[in-house]
């Protein structure tokens, strides 16, 4: 039995048409096929400011009309989905972040103006004069996979590169970002390799929910919230995922049953990270119940 049938599609569509912004419906008829890929291009590019970069909650964390990084790797990661991310645009996103990347070749996941608009209490500027691991290398990984060559690309490549192999400790988020670049890195055998290590540190740090039936003990990684767990699907999100390899059939078959029996009655998903507002769990649930359909999709018929 699929785990998604047209029931449960169908209530997911109406979670979204009811709750979601006007780039979660459109990314939600692209989905179903009765929406363009091209009409999910321009709803993302309505969230364009000036200069290359990206602003207006388009990532519901980060508010306001400054550009973030991490928000221009919210919006290549959406028409990376659509297939929509071209040449004149991934050039105009890496010269935005080429002006903000630190010496060491990576950008700040935010930049210090994230502080004069309303964010999380608990986040803070990162030091500017050092790059982020999380928005560096899912930028780059998205960048190269669809064929955009730009210096910064090259040095970011390099920042990521280097960070992956002295990295020895890390978060769940941070993990998936990994899991991209590596997923877009032309030398396959440091690729693979890296992969192993990376995969080892999840098990071994516990940064995965092994049996999501079964939470009790499993603690949550520092800085995450109590219960926030991440299942092996998560860190798979389809079958060519790099992450794919560091765990067995029956890990990802239960990751995969468990998040699709976490479907709500109203349709959606839940989202799992501490909310900050009263408005955020209406504003990002629609993207991780887009983020969980995909995934049950991916994964039909593998595990």
């Amino acid at each position: 039995m699929a785990r998604i049938d047209d029931t449960a599609t169908a209530a997911a569509a109406r979670f979204v048409w009811t709750a979601g912004s006007l780039v979660d419906q459109r990314r939600m008829a692209y989905f179903l096929g009765t929406g363009s890929a091209d009409a999910v291009r321009d709803a993302v590019l309505a969230h364009a400011a000036e200069g290359g970069g990206f602003a207006f909650a388009l990532e519901p964390d980060v508010k306001g009309p400054e550009p973030q990084p991490i928000s221009a790797m919210a919006a290549l990661e959406v028409l990376d989905e659509a297939g929509r991310l071209d040449a004149g645009t991934g050039a105009a996103v890496c010269g935005w972040l080429a002006r903000h990347t630190a010496p060491d070749g990576g950008v700040p996941d935010l930049l210090e103006s994230i502080a004069a608009y309303p964010h999380p209490p608990w986040v803070q500027p990162p030091p500017q004069d050092r790059g982020g691991l999380l928005t560096t290398a899912r930028t780059a990984g998205i960048l190269r996979r669809n064929g955009i060559e730009h210096e910064w690309v090259e040095g970011a490549a390099a920042f990521c590169r280097d960070r992956i192999d002295a990295l020895e400790t890390s978060h769940p988020y941070e993990v998936f970002s990994i899991a991209a670049f590596l997923g877009s890195e032309p030398d396959r055998v440091w690729a693979e390799r890296a992969a192993k290590r990376i995969g080892d540190l999840v098990r071994s740090a516990g940064l995965v929910l092994l049996d999501p039936e079964r939470p009790e003990g499993h603690e949550s990684p520092p800085g995450y919230a109590p219960g926030e767990h991440h299942l092996a699907c998560d860190f798979a999100p389809e079958p060519g995922s790099a992450g794919a390899a560091w765990f067995s059939t029956a890990e990802m078959t239960a990751a995969l049953d468990f998040r699709a029996r976490e479907q709500r009655e109203d349709g959606g998903w839940p989202i799992h990270y501490r909310r900050w507002h009263p408005g955020i769990e209406q504003q990002a649930r629609p993207g991780f119940t887009l983020a969980a359909l995909r995934t049950l999709r991916a994964w039909e018929g593998t595990a």
